[in-house]
């Protein structure tokens, strides 16, 4: 079942999740597995991943779905990938 990212926040905390958001270092990373998650992920796609101190601490990965939304799952269904810059930015900004 998916874990969403954020629930319901005031308008100070919503404030301070946005200003977070935006400092979030992205990663690309491609799916290699999605047992129990066939509907949410898809094996070879490319996904951005937030970091995330306490979902990593958990053996969890924060990704971003298509709708903007971020949702963590377990880090051993991913594998990080390096792109060229122009190709990084490309795809980060799709």
């Amino acid at each position: 079942m998916k874990q969403p990212g954020s629930g319901a926040r005031n308008s100070n905390s919503n404030i301070c999740f946005e200003t977070m958001a935006k400092t979030q270092t992205k990663q690309l990373v491609v799916c290699v597995d999605n047992d129990g998650y066939a509907v949410s992920l898809e094996k070879r796609k490319i996904y951005v991943a937030l970091r995330d101190p306490a979902a990593d601490k958990h053996g969890m990965l924060r990704i971003v779905d298509e709708s903007g939304e971020d949702y963590l799952y377990p880090k051993a269904f991913f594998r990080p990938i390096a792109l060229p810059l122009a190709v990084k930015r490309a795809v980060l900004a799709a």
